[in-house]
């Protein structure tokens, strides 16, 4: 790692026989009993989500010929460095590094340390003042420099950690610093998010920086009417935020043209990868001239991800937040359960019943879309203030939702992973896992719901013999977060199978102890009393 120090840095409710009981199969489903809600033993609603369309996305989009001698040329390096960064020792950056646990990979800016010295114009700071922040955090802290010195970059950062705005003031900057858009003109700063909902969230921000300077953005997704969208981007903005698959849809029917595009951000990339949205994102950066600065962010750092980066950023600056391994925020407890299938619903019930004590919002994870809807009517059948969102609804429930949602003290929100990523909502106390996620990446990004903005929080998994060829990732997660692990978990992992009937387990105040033949869950002793033995 190198720096450029020149001045161009290149009660009774819930009761268990409503929820049926660890043999029979109650309303949640499971294994053996086949309940409304479904599982391994064929319920009415069991079965896999849904899968993506396998048609060629794009079919009709053709690969442009860039001649870089006819290519108009384009600013992308704003940055002069603060005094103060300059003078920085560099005993204290490196200080400031490590306390930040930031590593980088690549020829990289000093960091800053205080929004002044990131030298954004007037205009950008004004807004920083209004929104009421104290310090960058340390992704901003380090990506500002990068990202204003022109300079492509990969961000790896846990969700929660402040990447929009380490992306969108800079963003602001490089349209402001460009030839206006003219009628027939495509966007100049493109930024391609996974889902509806953080496409949604990513302009939220991208009005409240860019509207004093004028700069517009529109917001184009699937699921909505086309008609809307499409006069917006007919009428010209200088930023789309857009899932890969509606603006598939747009550029192939000519309604944008991405030939102004000269700042693309990638948000989520791990997570668009893994939705399948790879030949979509491929074929999008096709249509963008090769000297555009790419930025791309992610939580995770798989192969397929690093291939993506090797492909279209070619030379660029990696920043880590933390460790590359599989982490989980170190603000959450995670408290894990082994069980069966069919005993899921008597420990959700029991579960409810325990957090209805204490204030604070609570998403429930389910595999599939109807388990969502049945679980989220049961709920509401017993008093519960519980709603449902997953990708069937149409956008104009998901938005009332979401907003009721964020409205709710002590709300309950039932999700598919739709909502896993990009859920702006910071005062989620709990996640449940009812079911676990297709992959460890994915349960770091639920849980990830909880524990934001230097908050506290608690994730509670379900945890059974069918999800043991993950064990050993979950326990890695567990571990590196300093979490107590099962060893119910850990049998899981070395024979891959077998479990059933564990207990709660957490650390801290949440902890499990044993005290003579009692099974409490350290600290409180009321929050956790009916978890001890069932």
């Amino acid at each position: 790692m190198s720096y450029n120090s020149g001045s161009k840095g290149s009660g009774g409710k819930f009761g268990g026989s409503r929820f049926g009981g660890s043999g029979g199969g109650g309303r949640f489903g499971g294994d053996r009993g086949g309940g409304r809600f479904g599982g391994n033993g064929g319920g009415r609603f069991g079965g896999n989500g849904g899968n993506f369309k396998n048609s060629q996305p794009g079919g009709g989009l053709k690969k442009p010929t860039w001649d870089f001698e006819s290519l108009s040329p384009f600013a992308k390096d704003f940055y002069n460095p603060h005094p103060n960064v300059v003078n920085r020792p560099f005993h204290e950056v490196q200080n400031f590094l490590a306390s930040k646990e930031i590593t980088i990979k690549g020829r990289a800016p000093k960091p800053i340390q205080f929004f002044e010295e990131a030298n954004f114009p007037e205009y950008v700071l004004a807004e920083v003042r209004k929104q009421g922040f104290d310090f960058p955090t340390a992704i901003q802290a380090q990506g500002w420099p990068i990202a204003m010195s022109g300079l492509n970059m990969v961000g790896i950062a846990k969700t929660g950690s402040g990447k929009t705005l380490a992306y969108m003031l800079p963003a602001t900057v490089h349209i402001n610093n460009q030839e206006p858009i003219k009628r027939g003109d495509g966007p100049i700063a493109l930024i391609l998010a996974p889902t509806r909902e953080l496409a949604q969230q990513i302009q939220k921000v991208a009005i409240d920086f860019g509207s004093s300077t004028c700069v517009r953005s529109t917001c184009i997704y699937g699921g909505a009417p086309k008609g809307p969208q499409a006069r917006e981007l007919q009428r010209g903005v200088e930023i789309v935020i857009a899932t890969p698959g509606r603006l598939i849809d747009f550029l192939e029917q000519g309604t944008t043209n991405l030939r102004r595009c000269t700042y693309l951000v990638l948000d989520e990339a791990d997570r668009m990868l893994d939705m399948g949205f790879e030949p979509q994102i491929r074929k999008i950066i096709e249509q963008i001239r090769p000297d555009r600065q790419v930025l791309m962010w992610s939580a995770t750092w798989p192969k397929e991800v690093k291939k993506l980066a090797e492909d279209f950023l070619q030379d660029y600056v990696q920043i880590n937040i933390g460790s590359l391994e599989l982490s989980a925020n170190h603000n959450i407890v995670q408290i894990v359960n082994i069980c069966r299938d069919n005993e899921k619903d008597q420990k959700l019930s029991t579960l409810l019943q325990e957090l209805s004590q204490e204030e604070g919002k609570t998403i429930i994870f389910a595999e599939t879309k109807k388990k969502v809807d049945n679980i989220t009517r049961a709920i509401q059948r017993f008093g519960w203030h519980a709603m449902g969102i997953h990708g069937d609804k149409n956008q104009s429930e998901r938005d009332w939702v979401l907003r009721e949602f964020r409205k709710s003290s002590a709300g309950i929100l039932v999700a598919t992973d739709v909502a896993a990523r990009g859920l702006d909502v910071d005062d989620v106390k709990y996640v449940i896992n009812y079911d676990y996620p297709n992959s460890s990446e994915d349960y770091i990004h639920r849980i990830g719901r909880t524990g934001r903005s230097d908050q506290t929080g608690t994730a509670y998994t379900f945890f059974t013999p069918n999800n043991s060829k993950q064990a050993r990732d979950l326990i890695n997660v567990l571990t590196e977060a300093n979490q107590e692990v099962d060893p119910e978990l850990s049998k899981l992992a070395m024979r891959g199978g077998g479990g059933g009937g564990g207990n709660w387990r957490g650390r801290n105040q949440w902890g499990y102890q044993r005290n003579n033949n009692n099974r409490n869950f350290g600290g409180r002793e009321r929050s956790h009393q009916k978890f001890n033995d069932y």
